[in-house]
């Protein structure tokens, strides 16, 4: 577990007394700093001892070839891998000769602190080395939202009770050495010094290293400058070769007495751009940055902050761990997403390379939505990345014989990168994922524009998909057969009710929209034939359900499957698919994440209150959440359906996935999903909010251990604040036209700065608090059920 009595629970920051170094990796994710095109992991500022080191640049990667046993048609043949750049993070302390090196020595004291406000992460030490001197150590670091490829760090010594000659290296270093890579061996030989040099340069205090690599051909140029500031005499030294530019300043301090460096570095990549194009490129985002100082990036981070935090900020009282928690999760989420910029948001951001640093489907279904109500320009350009990897997904599907587009399962560059067919190919779902991130974005915006331009193209060519994948049966219902809906417990299924669902909305808004943007729908070749026959399929499309029951099934016959056996499964053969072949998991009732709890939360108005009750009644026992993405879906049904101390504890797994690293897996990169997820649960969840259409619509629940619970939502250039107590919801349209919500369904129509206190009718669960597989309870159980 991360969690030590020296992590403080705090409102607005995250703050680490003392140095652990057996849980320096998960650290590392914890306290990295990105702005969704540049990431630097936490990685201690000499850049040793690393749990793994970690620059990263949005969509570069290198290929590989991905393994098959056998050969088969439509197989990807090249996998991706996110791969560690160039670091600029590293300085290097000597002290009188000493490498300051916190394994050696005695360490005084060790603290780091990541500023949610700010932006900013400081640490501060005190060091004696072996020989007997002692320095303090601050430094702060920053990855600029308001400078795009530019990240920062100031770096101060003081001797503290005699005279310290010190040295200071700071260094652009390529080919790191890096752990070892324990999954696929062509990764780890791709992972393995992947950048070949093409210039190095040092002059003063400039420094630059461009390099290319060997596969994929991207071309990556990082720069740096420098201001030191420190007692006569300080000199300076600059050297450069392949993979190593450095400045070396030399200083003798007494007691008292600072050397302070500050260190700019740019970052700058391209596929098609000269080597001549890249060091420009990289040595005029520096000249940007140095022109306005530390200082003025350290404001314009603040000024970008508050700005978000202004119409993002959650607010619950009652419970300080949660507070800091959404706080944590808002703050990594918009790290991602910010300044992603037609890029991909991956599942890890750029906190870690776990899953290769791929995207998948979690990035339009957990994190756009937080985006959408937070910074909605961010989602705009995830969606413009998923229109330029068109020609991708279109020469796809013709791979696979179908029409439209086929969106990858898992991906960097736009192409499929799963080498595992049944969850990978078949979880067509992806598309209609996509589709819905337009259709939310669009309502939430107003911003007609984007639709005609970006979303009309997307909601086509993924609706031409659901057509030429499904059939009408010879009654004229519309199935889809032989798809993987997000349990990945259940592959290659017919009529997945997630899926079917998701790809009815898909067909409905793709005939909506051509319907309103006509000239774009013939630019395109959509005719009214083809619309129609959307139509024809959504409104015919089946979902499978059992009348002995009362339930929806997960996908057609479902429910006649044995069930697993849970009684006879050990603690520690979870997760199960580490444990139990593929082939056992799919012919059982047993569920890895939720799939139609999710789609009653997605398409909630298909399901009416009783359904939501039983469908959740009889799920809750299967579910084994072996997926991360999990506990926030089924927090929002247990608020939804009165479990409101259920909820409550799915809520704790979700927020603190990262922060008590319940998965033994933080040290790969921060769960972006699930940190949105949070978010999910408390707005989605406590707040009921549901966005359908243009009905926004509130029904608000507030569980007995919260005293109150706040949020703001940006609606149609608008924000609106939503304030929870006992027994009283109060909506207040902070700006803008007045805006119509609905209240556990009757409308109101909000005007600006005017309060509506509404009262919170009194709820009660529906039926008995639900069961969870054995062994299975949430991560991070909490009292009873409110």
């Amino acid at each position: 577990m991360i969690t030590h009595t020296s992590y403080a629970v705090e409102p607005w920051v995250l703050r680490e007394r003392g140095l652990h170094m057996d849980v320096l990796p998960q650290s590392e994710s914890v306290f990295a700093l990105s702005n969704g095109h540049v990431g630097w992991r936490g990685n201690l500022d000499e850049g040793e001892p690393h749990g793994l080191p970690g620059t990263y640049l949005n969509g570069v990667h290198e290929l590989h070839p991905l393994p098959y046993a056998e050969a088969g048609y439509g197989y990807p043949e090249s996998g991706q891998t996110v791969i560690n750049v160039t670091n600029g993070k590293i300085i290097r302390l000597l002290v009188d000769d000493e490498p300051f090196d916190l394994r050696y020595g005695r360490l005084r004291s060790h603290e780091r602190v990541l500023d949610l406000r700010t932006g900013l992460l400081t640490r501060t030490c005190e060091w004696t080395s072996p020989a007997g001197t002692t320095v303090r150590v601050r430094s702060t670091r920053l990855v600029s939202f308001t400078q795009r490829a530019i990240a920062a760090v100031a770096y101060e010594v003081e001797a503290v009770d005699g005279p310290a000659r010190v040295v200071v290296q700071s260094e652009l270093v390529a080919n790191e050495q890096l752990p070892g890579h324990e999954g696929d061996p062509r990764a780890a030989v791709v992972l393995e010094s992947p950048l070949e040099a093409e210039e190095h340069f040092a002059k003063s205090g400039r420094l630059r290293l461009v390099h290319r690599t060997r596969r994929s051909g991207l071309r990556v140029g990082a720069a740096a400058d420098h201001v030191v500031t420190g007692p006569e005499p300080t000199t300076t030294e600059s050297e450069a070769s392949d993979d190593l530019a450095r400045l070396t300043v030399t200083s003798a301090l007494s007691p008292g007495e600072r050397l302070r460096v500050e260190k700019f570095v740019s970052y700058g990549w391209s596929g098609t751009r000269s080597l001549p194009a890249i060091s420009d490129q990289v040595d005029a985002a520096l000249a940007a940055a140095t022109s306005v100082g530390w200082s003025g990036l350290a404001a314009e981070q603040r000024d970008f902050l508050d700005e978000f935090w202004a119409r993002a900020d959650v607010e619950v009282d009652g419970d300080e761990q949660i507070q800091q928690a959404v706080r944590f999760a808002l703050f990594h989420v918009l790290q991602a997403g910010a300044r992603a910029e037609q890029r991909a948001i991956p599942a890890k951001g750029l906190t870690g390379s776990g899953y290769d640093g791929h995207a998948f489907w979690d990035t339009e279904m957990f994190v756009l939505p937080l985006l959408t109500y937070t910074s909605p320009g961010a989602v705009a350009e995830a969606l413009r990345w998923r229109q330029n990897t068109l020609p991708a997904a279109r020469e796809r599907a013709v791979q696979l014989g179908l029409r439209g587009a086929a969106f990858p399962w898992r991906t960097i560059e736009g192409s499929e990168g799963s080498a595992y067919w049944p969850a990978g190919t078949a979880a067509f779902h992806v598309n209609a994922d996509i589709a819905d991130a337009v259709v939310r974005y669009t309502a939430a915006t107003g911003d007609e524009s984007f639709e005609r331009d970006t979303g009309v193209e997307l909601l086509v060519e993924t609706a031409r998909l659901w057509r030429s994948l499904g059939h009408h049966d010879h009654s004229g219902t519309f199935h889809i057969d032989g798809v993987t809906g997000p349990d990945e417990y259940s592959a290659v299924a017919d009529d997945n009710t997630y899926t079917n669902l998701m790809a009815r909305a898909n067909l409905l808004a793709a005939a909506d929209a051509v319907g309103r943007h006509p000239r774009r729908a013939g630019e395109l070749g959509v005719d009214e034939e083809e619309s129609a026959a959307w139509r024809d399929a959504a409104e015919a499309i089946h979902i499978a359900y059992n009348d002995e029951l009362g339930v929806h099934e997960q996908h057609a016959g479902f429910t006649r499957y044995q069930r697993w056996d849970f009684a006879g499964t050990r603690p520690d053969q979870y997760p199960l698919l580490l444990n139990f072949p593929y082939f056992d998991l799919y012919r059982k009732q047993v569920v890895k994440q939720a799939d139609l709890v999710l789609a009653m939360y997605t398409s909630s108005p298909f399901f009416d209150a009783e359904h939501k009750a039983r469908n959740f009644a009889y799920y809750e026992p299967l579910t084994v959440r072996d997926s991360s993405l999990s506990a926030c879906c089924q927090a929002v049904m247990a608020a939804e359906t009165g479990h409101l101390g259920l909820a409550c504890d799915y809520l704790y797994e979700a927020a603190l996935m990262d922060l008590e690293d319940l998965e033994h897996n933080t040290r790969d990169g921060l769960h972006i999903a699930s940190l949105a997820g949070t978010w999910m649960a408390l707005v989605a969840g406590f707040g009921g909010l549901r966005h359908h259409g243009t009905r926004i619509a509130f029904a608000p629940r507030l569980p007995e251990r919260f005293g109150r619970l706040a949020f703001t939502l940006g609606v149609r250039g608008r924000r609106l604040r939503v304030e929870m107590v006992r027994g009283t919801a109060t909506y207040t349209l902070l700006d803008g036209e007045p805006l119509t919500i609905h209240h556990h369904g009757e409308p109101v129509t909000l005007d600006a700065d005017k309060p509506y206190a509404l009262g919170i009718p009194p709820g009660k669960p529906a039926g008995p608090a639900p069961q969870q597989p054995l062994h299975r309870s949430p991560n991070h159980p909490s009292a009873e059920d409110g």
